[in-house]
């Protein structure tokens, strides 16, 4: 009886790769595992997202009017101009990134730490404009008003079809407003702090402007929010309850709570991955600069971080798409 014995060589002719299936590293093939996994993770929130904005398509805010913003324009109109900065700086990195992995094959360590800095100065700005956006649009800008329904009521002056601040048209009411905290409250607990303007107020502001009306939260049937005509919105004013300014993961100024939900969940959780990415570049940047790299002969460490960096610029293609453009 003849007994067939299997040796390292037999091995590697039928992996192809001996110890390295696929002819890739162990550190590169543990990247790419969890790139895929991530990948699925960031596929099933954007499904999430979708069908969400499906289920209340005739109350989802239009992404237009919500980030309007630009740093040093106070009171410019510019939709999306921003956020398409923000991809602009990031996918820029991700060019960076590809030249410094490039660099690194010919063993060019300035340009490896040249082009590694780039990449963290792009990866910075975008997780401080990031940071710039959640604060604007926690904040608000407009403020509107809550019914009892859960639906939300803008203002817009009827002339120039522009958003009106309850701030703005208000009628100042001489009261006692004071937040209630633990020392001093009736039942001893701590109580959020109070919108700048009384749900009375912006009644009584709104009712002395006849240039206003109510801006609802619905849609028309070319995707646009419904403008009430005065007097439906003196009667719809009635309906308020109170007064909502910016967005939190309760209430949401600019309409359906669940857009505000998955902004600050979605746009977090890839800001967290791009925050990370920038720490994980900085730490491999000053390693260029000590020259570990250079010694062990290769800078696959480059490479497998540039891995990382490609995912994250592609998701946020992928989420800038759904979530602002769509």
């Amino acid at each position: 009886m003849e007994v067939t014995t299997h040796s390292a060589a037999d091995e590697t002719q039928v992996w192809g790769g001996g110890n390295k299936p696929l002819n890739a590293s162990y550190g590169k093939m543990m990247m790419w595992f969890f790139i895929v996994s991530d990948a699925l993770t960031f596929s099933a929130f954007l499904v999430s997202y979708g069908f969400s904005r499906f289920k209340f398509i005739d109350s989802w805010p239009i992404a237009d009017q919500v980030f309007t913003h630009f740093p040093f324009l106070h009171g410019v109109d510019a939709p999306m101009y921003y956020v398409a900065l923000m991809t602009f700086i990031l996918i820029f990195s991700s060019v960076t990134m590809v030249l410094a992995v490039d660099a690194g094959h010919h063993m060019q360590k300035a340009k490896v730490t040249f082009y590694m800095l780039l990449t963290i100065i792009g990866g910075a700005i975008f997780v401080g404009s990031q940071a710039w956006e959640w604060s604007n649009f926690i904040r608000g800008e407009y403020g509107a008003v809550e019914t009892k329904g859960g639906q939300i009521l803008q203002f817009v002056d009827a002339q120039t079809g522009k958003r009106a601040s309850i701030r703005d048209f208000a009628t100042s009411i001489a009261s006692e407003r004071t937040t209630h905290q633990s020392s001093n409250g009736i039942w001893y607990q701590d109580e959020k702090a109070l919108t700048t303007v009384t749900l009375a107020e912006v009644k009584a502001g709104f009712e002395a402007n006849p240039n206003l009306v109510i801006r609802t939260q619905q849609l028309n049937e070319n995707d646009q929010k419904i403008d009430l005509s005065r007097a439906a919105s003196l009667e719809k004013i009635e309906e308020a309850q109170l007064v909502v300014e910016g967005a939190n993961l309760i209430r949401n100024e600019y309409g359906n709570r669940l857009f505000a939900d998955f902004f600050f969940f979605i746009t977090g959780f890839h800001g967290f991955h791009v925050f990370s990415g920038v720490v994980i570049n900085v730490i491999i940047f000053f390693n260029v600069i000590l020259g570990t790299y250079e010694r062990r002969g290769h800078y696959e460490m480059v490479e497998k971080v540039g891995l990382y960096w490609h995912f994250v610029d592609l998701v946020w293609v992928f989420v800038f798409t759904f979530f602002y453009l769509v």
